[in-house]
């Protein structure tokens, strides 16, 4: 039985066990999931039979498949996943593990991970002070100045 009616693929071009092991070790909760592998007949894509096609993944209970399907497509910002953190600990946490070894870090929250899978690492507030006409200008305003969320500056904005 599907108990969840859309998981996100991720393509690689071969790093999806390495990526999967990657973000598992990050999360709590996680864990990796099923593998397969490439057959015979795939050595035109740059596949030799054994090597990892598929790799299975859960995040806090959401599901994701990393797929290595070669060079052709890349990650970008028009995707990210976003994380929401309540403490600026966890905000720290999430920002300097998915920048680490090779991430870069971007504006408003964003940052690209060593794959160049896009991440938004999000206070939970964020949302409620956005939602208050009086402060959301001065909200936005003091974000568009961070790279990194500061919980304070944003309740003192």
């Amino acid at each position: 039985m599907l108990t969840q009616p859309i998981t996100p693929c991720l393509w690689f071009d071969n790093q999806a066990e390495e990526a999967a092991n990657f973000y598992v070790s990050i999360f709590k909760n996680s864990k990796l999931g099923a593998v397969s592998r490439y057959g015979k007949g795939f050595e035109k894509m740059g596949k030799n039979e054994g090597d990892v096609m598929v790799v299975a993944f859960e995040i806090n209970g959401q599901k994701y498949t990393a797929l290595n399907g070669g060079p052709i497509f890349k990650f970008n910002e028009s995707v990210s996943l976003q994380v929401f953190c309540d403490t600026q600990e966890d905000i720290d946490y999430y920002w300097d593990n998915l920048v680490k070894d090779g991430g870069q870090e971007s504006q408003c929250g964003w940052l690209k991970d060593k794959f160049g899978l896009s991440w938004q690492i999000i206070p939970s507030i964020l949302p409620q002070l956005m939602s208050d006409p009086d402060r959301a200008q001065k909200v936005t305003q003091a974000f568009m100045q961070m790279k990194k969320f500061d919980i304070e500056k944003l309740k003192n904005a």
